[in-house]
């Protein structure tokens, strides 16, 4: 049974303090693995090359500085 975003939006308005903590922490790290895991699969299927040839070309060119 699949919950609505309205359903579990109630119960988590109802979590008591520590409950909201761990729900929150819990979420925050599932949420990043997703992220993590969309930008790994991005960098593997070379979605993201064309940042590295345009990072590079400017550096070459010399429109960089240093940190």
């Amino acid at each position: 049974m699949e919950a609505t975003i309205e359903e579990i939006e109630k119960v988590v308005t109802q979590l008591p303090k520590d409950q909201l903590r761990k729900f929150r922490d819990w979420f925050y790290k599932y949420d990043s693995d997703i992220w993590d895991n969309q930008i790994e699969k991005d960098i593997t299927d070379g979605k993201l090359d064309f940042l590295v040839k345009e990072a590079t070309s400017e550096y070459k060119a010399g429109n960089s500085k240093k940190l």
